[in-house]
């Protein structure tokens, strides 16, 4: 026991006095060092057979210390072995979630980078297949900050799929499906959520839904006739009933909400009656 609290202790000096190191390295003006940015660290299969079974100790010193190194603004070639750092710590203690999630918040608001941010939660999932908050903290970086809808509903379909994920990843799938006008999938996604949610709130919130989707199905067809109609008599319709009257349509759609859709015969705008968030 003794020996093992001596090696424990060994071992801590060591990674201190590397951290340190580190530190007075990165306070000499950066022309005059040579070389890489930082000291070159070997992969972490390689500390960790050199850490005498105390990985998980090495990961939390390399941790700390790429916390203080990737903060300091003054170093701007920092970002170099980023992705190396944190392979490193994954490699060490592949469940020490705080480095992964951390290390994409390093990304997004200090590098500005959010395919980086995605590289270290990818790592992340690919440690640990059975946490679903890598891949949902992935869609909603995807989605707030490069607008890549269809990448985000990859990772929502990804967090849907591990088990003890939370509900409200397949109401993120359906409003990313919506967004890349897979209309078949939203309806049915969030007509899912509609008939399942015990909670009137989220009912709700996936009848406005609905009620959107339903609307720009709806709208594309009665554009599709409107158009035909021009071509046929080179004037648009005066209302939505000519184009019943010509044989484009079968009947006119109606909203979610049982209710006719407006038509604008100067612009063909056509719209509901009301917004979804005001019903």
């Amino acid at each position: 026991m003794k020996k093992n609290v001596a090696l424990a202790l060994v071992l801590l000096l060591l990674a201190l006095s590397f951290a340190g190191l580190k530190l007075r390295i990165e306070a000499i003006p950066r022309p005059t060092v040579p070389g890489s940015s930082i000291i070159y660290i070997p992969s972490g299969k390689y500390l960790k057979m050199a850490s005498f079974g105390y990985a998980s100790l090495l990961a939390d010193v390399i941790y700390i210390w790429a916390i203080q190194y990737y903060g300091n603004d003054a170093i701007q070639d920092r970002f170099t072995y980023f992705t190396h750092i944190f392979s490193i710590i994954s490699e060490l203690d592949p469940r020490y979630v705080d480095p992964y999630e951390v290390g994409a918040l390093i990304a997004i608001y200090d590098k500005r980078d959010t395919r980086l941010a995605l590289t270290i939660l990818d790592m992340g999932l690919a440690k640990n297949s059975d946490m679903w908050i890598f891949p949902l903290e992935a869609g909603h970086y995807a989605q707030m900050y490069i607008k890549d809808y269809e990448l985000a509903r990859a990772y929502y379909k990804k967090t849907m799929d591990i088990a003890g994920a939370p509900d409200i990843a397949k109401r993120l799938y359906a409003a990313a499906s919506f967004k890349t006008s897979d209309l078949k999938t939203a309806w049915e996604t969030w007509l899912d959520v509609y008939k399942t949610a015990d909670d009137e709130q989220i009912k709700k919130i996936a009848s406005n839904h609905l009620y959107e989707v339903k609307a720009a199905v709806d709208a594309a067809a009665l554009k599709s006739a409107l158009e035909q109609y021009r071509e046929r008599f080179r004037r648009n319709a005066a209302d939505l009933e000519e184009l019943v009257r010509a044989g484009l349509i079968a009947a006119l759609p109606k909203d979610f909400d049982d209710k006719d859709y407006l038509y604008d015969p100067a612009t063909g705008e056509i719209k509901t009656q009301v917004s979804p968030w005001k019903r």
